[in-house]
Parts: structure tokens; sequence; C-alpha cells
């Protein structure tokens, strides 16, 4: 048995007995406004009592104060309205708490009975008043009930209110508790809303159309990443959890959807930090009849929109760096990034021999540890130890080696290289894109590479999707394709410097309940 608070659960019996029910139905319990409209409907009028609709308004919310003084009891009671109205804290400052209004309850007004239940409320608590928009002598904005009620029962002590809820484990453990303890939690998920809507609406205004493609796949493709591995029963098959949908949404380009999007979850059995979780969201679209410098304007213009126009400001601080959006974001080769950051020279960028021995002489390398024997590899290591922790303000990475890009198409200037770029911003890749490889017959020798890697023991190496390749042989037109990992990028645009705190429930491990065996 669930071990619950046996005081709380003696209130409940009580109730019940003097024939008060702690959980009744929403049927006589409607609100008709939120109190974050009532303080802009009534913001700077004196006596609310005097305008048009000021009567019969009907709140709900849950018990954040209460304050009571013989027959008369104030309520603080918290609905899903934003931050609108002063608090106060132990220091007696005002600060903002999220959706919070004041309702003032009087014997004679509600009756004895109810007011009997009411004064015995607990913080957190949800109430039902309906009755008529005042100000008190205070000042403060109040709805003065005619009738309240209880409408849902707490049964474990309340979090302390001064101090919040601070733990992160509990935070990101006990989220619902998070957010209406923490107003400014529930404001990052409101502008994590409003971000993805905008993405769909910048994307629908342009032709795009968005699509769904399967979460379980045969074969795992279109990053290089670990899959999770699951079983179906009815077709005694292995799948995997989609690490990304790229290869499904070429494949509807092939058919002749030629702007094609997806808000995706992906899944990837890798590390969990600050910027990793193991089931995340991603946008990928697809552009027929444009290349990568097509996607770089739209990404820039996107990205531009969303500071503006969504968050507001285009100015922005994560941690310690101060990110600086308005246009245009410098646009820059991977190699010459390298030779930037690092002082090697450039003529050795494509000498294996020389990148080691580069290595070897600014960087402490442990007995035994293998290191690349190829200038494509030595380029992402050289990349990530020098340049990405550089890289502040938006900056577009481009012209990636094809050997850490299989997907992407060469460079017509430079074969050894592909049309690709990567988005970092404040030190964090945000995006992935390239000229999509529409050649079927370089596509397979590159799967061929992929597979022959996997099999040498490389568990994030591409699979051989023969089904992709015979869709290419089809013929996909000239297009260009795109990633944006959405959590990052709301992580950025709310100044959050881990990802748990803009995903609602981040992968955990399980906890222990004290009193509950392994059984229940």
């Amino acid at each position: 048995m669930y071990p619950f608070d046996e005081k709380f659960q003696a209130k409940v019996a009580e109730m019940r007995e003097g024939g008060v029910e702690p959980y009744p139905t929403a049927a006589e319990l409607r609100p008709t406004h939120l109190s974050t409209d009532l303080h802009a409907r009534y913001k700077g009028v004196e006596d609310p009592s005097a305008e048009d609709g000021s009567t019969d308004v009907a709140l709900s919310g849950r018990v954040m104060f209460r304050n009571r003084m013989g027959k008369l009891l104030f309520l603080r009671i918290q609905d899903r309205g934003e931050a609108s109205v002063p608090d106060v804290d132990e220091e007696g400052n005002d600060v903002l708490r999220g959706g919070v209004i004041q309702v003032m309850i009087r014997k004679n007004n509600v009756g004895e009975a109810a007011y009997d239940v009411l004064k015995k409320l607990d913080i957190g608590d949800f109430v039902y008043a309906r009755g008529n928009v005042v100000r008190t002598r205070t000042g403060e904005l109040t709805l003065d009930a005619m009738d309240a009620r209880l409408a849902s029962k707490i049964v474990v002590p309340f979090p302390d209110r001064f101090h919040s809820l601070t733990d992160q484990e509990t935070r990101y453990r006990q989220r619902y508790v998070d957010l209406f303890m923490n107003p400014d939690v529930r404001t990052t998920f409101r502008l994590r809303s409003k971000i993805i809507r905008h993405i769909r609406n910048f994307f629908e205004d342009r032709d795009f159309l968005e699509v769904e493609t399967p979460m379980m796949q045969v074969l795992a493709g279109g990053a290089a990443a670990r899959p999770f591995v699951t079983h179906h029963n009815a077709l005694d098959i292995d799948l995997y959890l989609r690490v990304a949908p790229e290869l499904y949404l070429k494949r509807l380009v092939v058919g002749g959807l030629e702007r094609v999007y997806e808000l995706n979850r992906n899944y990837r059995n890798e590390g969990i930090s600050l910027k990793h979780n193991p089931e995340f969201t991603m946008l990928e679209f697809y552009m027929a009849w444009a290349t990568y410098h097509d996607l770089m304007d739209l990404t820039e213009q996107l990205i531009t929109e969303l500071t503006r126009d969504v968050v507001g400001q285009t100015r922005i601080t994560v941690g310690s760096h101060e990110i600086d959006f308005p246009p245009p974001f410098r646009r820059a080769p991977m190699g010459e990034l390298i030779v930037e950051h690092s002082g090697i020279d450039a003529s050795a960028l494509r000498d294996p021999e020389a990148l080691e021995a580069f290595w070897r002489a600014h960087q402490r390398v442990a007995e035994g540890e293998e290191l690349p024997s190829t200038w494509g590899k030595w380029w992402e290591l050289y990349f990530d130890a020098y340049v990405e922790d550089n890289l502040v303000n938006p900056t577009f990475v481009t012209m990636f080696p094809a050997e850490i890009s299989p997907l992407a198409r060469r460079s017509d200037a430079d074969p050894e290289l592909t049309d690709r770029f990567e988005l970092v911003i404040g030190t964090w890749e945000i995006a992935n894109a390239f000229t999509e490889l529409n050649d079927p017959v370089d596509q397979a020798g590159r799967f061929e590479r992929q597979a022959a890697a996997k099999a040498a023991g490389d568990d994030e190496a591409h699979f051989f999707d023969h089904d992709y390749v015979r869709a290419l042989t089809y013929g996909m037109p000239p297009t260009a394709g795109q990633g944006i990992g959405i959590d990052r990028l709301v992580m950025l645009l709310t100044g959050n410097p881990s990802i748990r705190e803009v995903i609602l429930f981040p992968t955990l491990r399980p906890e222990r309940f004290a009193g509950v065996s392994e059984a229940e």
C-alpha cells in the first residue's frame, strides 16, 4: 500500500463523514475567467465593481496563501494564467507569481457550513469561487466570493512557500510540483510552446507539408548514433527506435512531396549530459530545388524571427556567454576555423601524419590511446578540441570532409569535402544541414563503408539501407535538408544551460519509494 500521510488522510475521512466530497466533479465548478484576464481588464481601475462584467465571475485554482481573521478568510489562488500579480517574499519585496489572484470569503456570504469547510483549507488545495470583482482597502484586485467550495484536496505537506522547490533532482522528478511552485519554469515551457508554434507557421507559410514517419524502424539510419532496440512480438523481429527521420523524409521527396518537415521525437542510446537526453525533439525539413546555401539563408531568417518576435530580444545570456543574434551570421569553412583556433598550418590539414604530430605536441595523449588515421577523422577531433567552445555568436561551419558526412553531396569545387554546414551558437551545435546526396551509386558505396565500420565494432555507424538506395534509383531532385535540435534551441532562447530545464520529464534513474515493496 502506498504510504499516504496519515494526518491528511484523516482530514479526508472527516470531510466525507461530514458529507463533504473532497474530490467533486467539475460539473458545477467551471471557471469563467483567468486571473491574468482580470488583472489586465481592471488594471488602473480603482473601483472594478462599477465596471460591466465585474459580477458573477467564477475562478478556480490552487491555494497558495491563506489568512483567516474571524469570519473573514483571504486566499490567494493560482490558476493557469501567466505571471501577472505582485506577491511578497520573506524579506517583504514584491515578486511575481504566475497567475495569482486574491479571493475574499466572508462567512455571511457563503454560509456557515461552507465556511466551516473552507476555514480548514490547506495550502495546496484547489478551490472554486464565484462572486464580484472588487478592490480591497489595500488596493489589491480581489474576488469577493458569494459561493466558494473545495475542488480537490491535497494529501501531502505543501513545499516551503518562500524557498520554493530548489533541489534539482526533486524538481525534475516531480515536475508537477516544480511547475506550480516556480513561475519561471511555467514561463519556460510556455515559451517552448510558442517557439514550436512559430516554427510550424514559418514552414507552413513557405509551402512545406508537415508529415509523420515511423518511430520504430527495421534499420536505424539518418544519423551516426547508437540506437535503442525493442522487439515486436507478432512479427518476431527486432526494431530500432528512431535516431532520425531523415531517410524516410527523403523517400517522400523522391515521391514528389518536394517540401516536407517533421517535428519529431528521436531516441539515441548515448550518454546524458547538460546538452544530451536520450529522448529529444528535432525539427527536420527537406527542400527540393535548393542547396545548403539556401538553407543557411532560411535558418538565419528563422532564428532571427524567433529571437525578435517570440523571445523579444536579440541578445541572450546563457551561462557566461552573451550571444548576439542579429544577422548576418558568420559563415566559415571547417578547415579555416581549425587553423584559426588551433594554430596549425593550413598546409598540414590533409596530412594525417602532420595532424598527429601537432596533436601530440599540444595535447595530452594517454598511453595506448587510439588516434585517427585519416584527416577527415582528425578534423572532427580538432574541431571538438579547438573550435566548438570558441564559437559563441551564431556561426555556420561549412565544408565538412566526405568521410564524416555519409549522406551529404560532395562539393563540386573539392570532392573530398561536402556541401554541408553545422550551425553553432553559444558553443553548442544547434543544426546540421547539407545538400543531399542523390547519386544512388555514391550513396551505396558510402553505406558499404559505414556497414564495414559497424561490422568492425562502430556502434554509431550506419546500416546499409537497401530500400533507401532503391528509392534513390528512381531519382531524387536536387535537394537540401536540415535538422535542428529543438531542445537546445529552446535552451538558448530561454537562457537555460541544462537540457533538463527545457524537457518536462527528462530521463532519470528510477527512484525507490519508502515503504513500497518491489512487487508494488
